[in-house]
């Protein structure tokens, strides 16, 4: 029961859906991403962490990665403004094969602009997919937007996208993860960490090369209701090594 625990509040803080925890760190002023790592003993990988997220992706080396199994068939299920993102809760159902480990995704959430860089290159958004093992090691698959024409998947979910920090909400709108997935899933990797805290690293990080699109109104939508950009800053590469 202890380590059942101890994954489900992992689960929370990488989200930032635990509304106590909203109140201890922001993006912005004293308890900003400078200051993360003295705002609490849980957050000292934000401070000293070596292979920490975000990071810009430069001088990948071309290495044999097998393709993506993903296999998402179960819609979302709720959406919660947390605070900190606009955050689309699933039910079991959707899952991630990688390193011969099953991954599921437990929820998708937004930063504006974009928390990962390619090739020194920020995009006006960008999409989390979070998933997590039985042991509780986390597998994120990151989807940039480009402007261009309006996302129907999107337009799904700013329908009903909160205004005010609060509970989730039922969907209305069936919505299916593959909605937010460009149709090549050529990708990046590294090892990284969570880009909110406590940034626990072991993070599996999968960037997809392919940028889908958004309309400058919907990336404009979510920067309203967020109120402040909500992307960390990037983060020392240090040893790590990227690979495509």
């Amino acid at each position: 029961m202890k380590k059942i625990l101890l994954v489900l509040i992992s689960l929370l803080a990488c989200s930032g859906a635990a509304h106590a925890d909203a109140t201890l760190w922001t993006y912005t002023g004293t308890e900003g991403p400078a200051n993360w790592g003295k705002l609490s003993p849980d957050y000292v990988m934000c401070d000293k962490g070596q292979n920490q997220s975000p990071i810009n992706i430069q001088k990948a080396l071309n290495t044999p990665l097998a393709r993506l199994q993903i296999r998402y068939t179960a819609a979302g299920k709720d959406i919660v403004n947390n605070g900190h993102s606009i955050q689309v809760g699933f039910a079991a159902g959707n899952t991630l094969t990688l390193d011969n480990t099953r991954f599921e995704l437990q929820q998708v959430h937004f930063h504006a602009p974009s928390e990962n860089e390619i090739e020194g290159k920020s995009y006006p958004l960008e999409a989390h997919f979070v998933h997590a093992d039985k042991q509780g090691h986390y597998a994120v698959i990151a989807v940039m937007f480009r402007i261009g024409k309006a996302n129907p998947g999107l337009a799904k979910l700013w329908r009903q996208m909160p205004g005010e920090a609060g509970k989730p909400t039922l969907l209305k709108d069936s919505f299916k993860p593959v909605d937010l997935l460009p149709k090549s899933l050529a990708y990046y990797r590294y090892s990284g960490s969570l880009t909110t805290p406590p940034c626990t690293e072991g993070v599996r990080w999968l960037v997809l090369k392919n940028p889908i699109t958004a309309s400058r109104g919907q990336i404009e939508a979510f920067e309203k209701v967020m109120k402040h950009h909500n992307n960390r800053p990037i983060q020392p590469l240090n040893a790590r090594v990227v690979v495509k």
